[in-house]
């Protein structure tokens, strides 16, 4: 019988193994990677609104991607440095279902987002004369509207599906709360969680990996043939970044999913590739892309001079 989450229930997350000597550089270190995680995706934010030449699509839809980047880095950080001071591992049941939600949105949603640019890309590098009808305001809105809309609607299934249970133990396995390790908290049969789980990591992650592997491909092949080194240079330069910031995320939460079901798996290296996932990613996405992408770069110093010069007036 199936029955609510009990919120007066707390769970205690996998142990952070820091010494008391070591609190303090461990607290500064974890604020200073927030904050700047923050205010570098804050300043592609703001140099995509503040900047016309960038309203295209290729920024719009990047636009997202500091959004649930923000995202996951405030479903980790805050309780983490609130752990590292009071070196408390407890967190209530809702506090933990709303950590894995998050979470779970935000890497789904890095997936969908990242395979819609590498489209982006595709078409314009492989059909360029058929960019302006290919990716029109219109289109534009149905792709982005999907990709929340598909994130949101998945990982809310499988939430739903993970609070039918009550759950009989209170040790999480890892240094935050995801669905994998909630769902070893739970006696009763989860047969279909673990399927629904299989069925969504195969459809989001093999059907991105899939949209990369052709899109690449596809560009790989027309920056051979082409004649022009500039414009091969700047395919290559634009895509290269892309690829490096997928297959960091790719690979590290792929590895992680597939640790939880094996048994045998080292615990050590599931933590850290999974602690990797909600951190990598959203430092270096923006400096990446802000450091690659000339137009982005410009706009960025642009925007950093005018805020400078405002500052001092």
């Amino acid at each position: 019988m199936y029955t609510n989450v009990s919120s007066s229930v707390l769970l205690s997350l996998a142990p952070l193994g820091i010494s008391d000597a070591s609190i303090y550089p461990a607290f500064v270190f974890g604020t200073i990677t927030y904050l700047l995680i923050m205010f570098f995706n804050l300043l592609v934010l703001a140099a995509i609104v503040v900047s016309k030449k960038l309203h295209k699509p290729m920024f719009i839809l990047l636009f997202n991607l500091p959004i649930t980047d923000m995202m996951g880095a405030t479903a980790f950080f805050p309780h983490l440095i609130y752990s590292i001071v009071t070196q408390d591992r407890q967190i209530s049941q809702p506090a933990c279902i709303t950590q894995a939600f998050l979470i779970h949105f935000y890497g789904g949603g890095n997936l969908l987002i990242l395979s819609s640019m590498a489209y982006d890309r595709y078409v314009a590098i492989c059909c360029p004369l058929r960019y302006n009808a290919v990716m029109t305001p219109h289109n534009l809105i149905k792709i982005i509207t999907s990709i929340w809309l598909i994130t949101f609607s998945t990982v809310v299934a499988l939430i739903l599906l993970l609070a039918r249970f009550k759950m009989c133990k209170t040790h999480v396995v890892d240094l935050f709360c995801n669905n994998p390790s909630l769902l070893k908290l739970v006696c009763d049969d989860i047969r279909v969680n673990n399927s629904y789980g299989l069925v969504i990591m195969c459809l989001i992650q093999g059907g991105t990996l899939g949209i990369i592997i052709y899109t690449y491909l596809q560009i790989l092949r027309t920056c051979v043939m082409t004649n022009h080194p500039d414009a091969r240079r700047k395919a290559i330069q634009t895509c290269g970044s892309h690829l490096v910031v997928f297959l960091l995320l790719e690979f590290n939460s792929v590895i992680t999913l597939i640790a939880h079901r094996i048994e045998s798996a080292s615990p050590y290296m599931r933590r850290v590739l999974g602690v990797s996932v909600v951190i990598f990613p959203p430092f270096f996405d923006p400096i990446i892309y802000g450091l690659k992408i000339t137009e982005l770069k410009q706009s960025i110093k642009r925007f950093l001079r005018r805020s400078v010069v405002s500052i001092k007036g």
